[in-house]
């Protein structure tokens, strides 16, 4: 898949994700085999005015092709954001027309653009206009059931220049509740002729098959499925080349990304905030790991309690050791 000068060489995309998808992990997807990851979601305004979360969202140190997502609703700040963001080193700007959190729609930004197909234009075109580098939308259907407006959304986005829209298969009322329907991506992908990416409850590597018969897209993203695995969308590009799964990284290759990571976020955030950040990341990756060893929930779930009340680095550190030490031991046992 091309994407303007860019050639993606799996079109398995890592999604963006507030508060999950910052620069470690997205360099560590890319490493695994994912085509193309995009940032966490910035807000143009706060961008703009040197907002620090913002600032550190748009890092992409260490990502081959690096993917920045903007959300607002205002035409003019999302133009000058693209403006930064490419003069800051963005190869791709991607915009947010599809994020259903209260805290945005209510900001008439996200998801709440799908209400007002005059503004989102608008913001389109400004955007488009304001940059050399390639553009890309992601959006949802629609508001709601009643309103399924993608198609029309994809088809203006794509008169005013844009390289790729990508469609999760859920309305803004659905949240991420239910399950996502492939087949409604298929109307997006049959009135555009820009590459469509479908979205929404990737869990297995098997589901890629699926995903794409059923919405006809030219590609898939991943969210939530790769939360605590960010080997799993290179995993799924694996299977789409060869038609087999790989392997799943073993408990010692798990807990040794694992442990980058989390050098990573403290590099990045301080320590402080670093500590926080990896909070999430490290009980998934516990979930992940017990799987593969095919232990209880309540392993993990008893490993995040000692390691997550933590605020000393060394000591977290040590745990992950200790943890990933006896589920090895009770997996050879």
């Amino acid at each position: 898949m091309v994407i303007g000068p860019h050639c993606i060489a799996a079109p398995v995309i890592l999604a963006p994700m507030a508060g999950i998808t910052d620069a470690p992990v997205r360099r560590m997807a890319m490493r695994y085999g994912a085509g193309l990851t995009v940032s966490e979601m910035i807000a143009s305004e706060a961008l703009m005015t040197g907002h620090a979360e913002m600032t550190l969202r748009a890092n992409g140190a260490g990502v081959t092709i690096h993917a920045v997502q903007l959300a607002g609703n205002e035409p003019h700040w999302m133009a000058e954001a693209a403006r930064l963001a490419e003069a800051s080193g963005a190869h791709i700007i991607d915009i947010n027309m599809g994020c259903p959190a209260k805290r945005v729609t209510t900001g008439a930004a996200g998801s709440a653009l799908l209400r007002d197909l005059p503004l989102a234009t608008r913001i389109l075109e400004a955007v488009r206009a304001a940059v050399s580098v390639p553009v890309t939308l992601k959006t949802r259907l629609g508001w709601d059931d009643t309103a399924t407006l993608a198609p029309e959304l994809a088809a203006r986005a794509e008169a005013a220049g844009y390289a790729m829209v990508t469609i999760h298969g859920r309305t803004r009322c659905q949240f991420y509740t239910g399950t996502a329907d492939w087949h409604a991506i298929r109307a997006v992908k049959e009135k555009v002729g820009i590459p469509v990416i479908a979205n929404g409850d990737l869990t297995r590597t098997g589901d890629a098959a699926a995903m794409l018969a059923a919405s006809g897209a030219d590609g898939v993203m991943i969210g939530r499925g790769a939360q605590g695995r960010p080997w799993f969308p290179g995993a799924v590009a694996h299977h789409w080349k060869t038609g087999r799964a790989p392997a799943t990284p073993d408990l010692a290759e798990q807990r040794d990304v694992l442990l980058e990571l989390y050098d990573g976020w403290l590099a990045l955030y301080g320590v402080t905030l670093g500590l926080r950040q990896a909070r999430k990341h490290v009980g998934w990756a516990l979930e992940a790991a017990a799987e593969t060893a095919g232990a209880d929930a309540a392993w993990a779930k008893d490993w995040r309690g000692r390691i997550l009340t933590s605020e000393d680095p060394a000591a977290v550190t040590q745990g992950i050791r200790s943890a990933f030490d006896q589920l090895a031991w009770r997996a050879a046992a």
